[in-house]
Order: C-alpha cells, then structure tokens, then sequence
C-alpha cells in the first residue's frame, strides 16, 4: 500500500467512521492531521496506533513537496482533517495537486461530509446546487453575495455561530426575507438541529437563543 489516502472523519459521532478507514488508518506509514490532538481522540477511541504529523494550512505549502518526496519513495500516508473530507473546506487541495504532478497515487474514501445531510434534510431541491464553504470574511463577501441573487441552483454555506445572525442579516438583505432556507448545527451529535422556515424566520429563531457548533445554511434558489 503506497500514495496518499484522504480519510473522512465524523463532523460529530464518532460512530460514522467506515471500516474501511479505520482499516486503512491502521496500515498507513504516516497520519497527517489538521489538528493532532482532535485526531489522537478519534485514534484512542478505534485503538490505532500510528506515527502522526500535523499537517494545517498554516505549513501545507512548506511541507507539501517533502511528504510527496517520501511517498515517492514508497511510503504510505493518510490525510485527515478535525471533521469530514479533506479539502471540503479545509486543507488537501494542495497535497492532493503535488502528487498528481509527482505521479503519486491518492485515493479518496466516502464518508462524512457536512454539507450532504444538511442538503439532504433541508426539504429544499437537491437535485442542483452550489457549494460555497465560507463566505470571505472581507474582501469578495459582497460581491458573492450580489453574485447570489441570480443563482438558480440550491445554495449551501458553512458558517460559524460567532457569525451566523450577521450572515443571516445579509442574506436577508440581497436575498430577500421570504426565501427558504434551513440552518443545521451539531449535525450528527445528541443536540443536532434543523431549522426550516423564511431566512427572516431563521433569522428571529436564532436571535433569541445561544448559538453553538459548527453550521450549515441551505438556501433555495431564486426562482427567476
């Protein structure tokens, strides 16, 4: 077993790990991890014990060509972020691109990734939709969201609870208060939750509560 392997993790229970990966997470030379110490508790819970390396998007791009380097020359490593698929939102493209060009194999396995259950649940067309991650903090931010208010497609959007009422606010602003939308939070743990309704609604629901955990917005798309 040689390349590079990207190892989805539960965004939640820690129950959602395939076989699979639990299997080829046991095997591998090296684990590259987002955050050791997030990954070192998924690592106890299935009792693997495997040599470990951070691997973040603070030091991908001065790292990236010496782990290809080492897989070149035959060793075997695994790629993980704190939850769900490498790269979806969080470090992997590069790695992934660097071997490529080396000629290095990389296999990706199915698993978690946060955005699909929220689609999937929303009770908003899923058929065509448009995954954005996180909205730019600053520079860009309002020029997607003008860029928004003509996409026809189902639109998704990671967010944090620190920023969610803002973003709401916006999405209000250029979108329009009656557009459905559904906002999921502590997908897959004890207190997972989704709310459905107008973005106003959504908007009013959380404005009166604390809000926790990490969060996916599903919004339809304009009607034309």
């Amino acid at each position: 077993m040689t390349g590079l392997f990207l190892i989805p993790t539960p965004i939640g229970n820690l129950g959602d790990m395939t076989y699979r990966s639990v299997k080829v997470l046991g095997e591998v030379d090296l684990i590259l991890a987002e955050d050791t110490r997030t990954t070192s508790v998924l690592l106890k819970h299935y009792g693997i014990s495997r040599p470990l390396q951070s691997y973040h998007q603070h030091n991908e791009h001065r790292i990236a060509q010496s782990l290809v380097a080492r897989m070149e020359a035959g060793a075997c490593m695994a790629l993980l972020t704190d939850a769900g698929t490498p790269g979806v939102s969080d470090p992997g493209f590069l790695l992934v691109r660097e071997c490529i060009r080396a000629g290095v194999r990389v296999e990706c396995l199915p698993g978690a990734t946060a955005f699909v259950p929220a689609l999937v649940g929303s009770g908003i067309p899923m058929n065509r939709f448009a995954f954005e991650g996180f909205l730019p903090l600053k520079k860009g931010r309002q020029t997607l969201l003008k860029k928004l208010t003509s996409e026809e497609r189902t639109i998704i959007l990671y967010e944090s609870p620190m920023r969610l009422l803002k973003t709401l606010s916006e999405l209000i602003g250029y979108l329009g208060a009656d557009r459905q939308c559904s906002v999921s939070r502590e997908l897959t743990k004890v207190y997972e939750e989704n709310r459905r309704g107008t973005l106003q609604e959504v908007h009013d629901y959380f404005s009166e509560k604390p809000v926790k955990g990490e969060i996916v917005i599903v919004i339809a798309g304009t009607q034309g």
